[in-house]
């Protein structure tokens, strides 16, 4: 017998917003049966019995609702519809792993698709925003711009979704402000972002890092676009919206503050932070307990950061307070020059990869399924 239907317990506390103590807890008093599999770590619970938990004493919620094949949490592991994410990363393209995503199929696949006359589009478009508009700013301008362009986007069938998300990437890439290149949409995306020159497979390990991370706001936000058959184009658009926020994609740029805050004196800005905020920009997690693999990944890559470094002696007794995503984006763009707002924009290239896959697996679902009120 097989894992579908079955969840976590990592992915059972997200569900039901509690702490894996919690979890054991419920199964203990027999709220929850313990599922054990020959040669597996860890608890396997009834994703049925779970929702039934769930739904104890209030309406159904969004996310109870979802059923998603893409990625797993199990302890502090992350897997893509069954391969660690610190495997593929280094291993495959960001190209490979989104059709991974898409389809269900590891294999090589060639760059995304250029199209010099949707890029120039896209340019003549969001040429009328300040100096000071964000990449974000640009991605959001760009992703309508070619929805607009695209007279079949309403083709809701795979077929038609999957070519139409590798041209809006790849478009998106060339698009931003900035340099050019050509390769993989990692030494696409470094022109964009910094002047230094290309180490590319840096930026597409992060970008396979950071594809997908189970039904995180923003990909909630799409699967509900998506619920109401909206089409790529407006998922994408809607996943956008949903991370522009320092709650979610805006993260790492205040993670990057603090970097640039700790280069003076790391003890400081640590006091600093405790004494005003009480928390800890690029620190700790929702979901993980010990330690963030993606975060671990990506700062095992070259340079080294002596201030990272300096931060985690600082805070080894402290195993709540691990280094994650937000922060390994933050050191990457200070090793790199990169400029303030780059770890924005690579999370949420990286992600449309994400959304588009939980679009796929929502256009299979019941429409509006998520609507409780009439």
């Amino acid at each position: 017998m097989g894992d579908e239907g079955f969840l976590t317990t990592a992915e059972v506390a997200r569900r039901l917003g509690v702490k894996a103590e919690t979890v054991y807890a419920y199964a203990s008093r027999g709220l929850l049966t313990s599922v054990k599999r020959p040669g597996r770590r860890g608890s396997l619970f009834a994703a049925e019995e779970v929702d039934g938990l769930a739904g104890r004493g209030r309406e159904p919620g969004v996310v109870e609702g979802i059923r998603t094949r893409l990625t797993r949490f199990d302890g502090d592991e992350v897997s893509f519809r069954g391969e660690r994410v610190t495997d593929l990363a280094g291993e495959w393209s960001y190209e490979s792993v989104a059709h991974f995503l898409w389809t269900g199929e590891l294999a090589e696949r060639p760059a995304f698709p250029e199209s010099a006359e949707l890029a120039g589009l896209v340019r003549s478009a969001t040429g009328a925003l300040p100096a000071t508009a964000r990449l974000t700013d640009h991605l959001r301008v760009a992703v309508a711009v070619l929805g607009a362009a695209d007279p079949l986007r309403f083709d809701l069938a795979p077929e038609a979704v999957r070519p139409a998300a590798e041209r809006l990437i790849g478009v998106l890439a060339d698009a931003l402000p900035g340099g050019s290149a050509r390769g993989t949409l990692g030494a696409r995306l470094w022109p964009k972002l910094t002047s230094r020159p290309p180490e590319p497979e840096i930026l597409d390990a992060a970008l396979v890092l950071l594809a997908d991370h189970g039904l995180a706001v923003s990909t909630v936000a799409a699967r509900v676009a998506a619920s109401a058959r909206a089409n790529v184009y407006a998922v994408v658009s809607a996943g956008l919206g949903a991370m522009d926020g320092h709650y979610h994609g805006g993260a790492s740029t205040l993670a990057y503050r603090f970097l640039a805050e700790a280069r003076e004196n790391p003890v400081d800005a640590l006091s600093e932070r405790l004494r005003s905020a009480g928390s800890i920009p690029g620190f700790g997690h929702r979901i993980y307990q010990r330690r963030d693999p993606r975060a671990d990944a990506l700062l095992a890559l070259p340079p080294e950061n002596p201030v990272v470094d300096l931060l985690l002696d600082q805070l080894a007794g402290r195993t709540d307070l691990f280094p994650n995503t937000d922060l390994a984006l933050a050191a990457m763009m200070h090793a790199f020059d990169m400029r303030p707002d780059a770890g924005e924009a690579i999370f949420a290239v990286a992600r449309i990869a994400g959304w588009v896959a939980h679009a796929l697996e929502e256009y299979g679902e019941p429409g509006l399924r998520f609507r409780v009120l009439n």
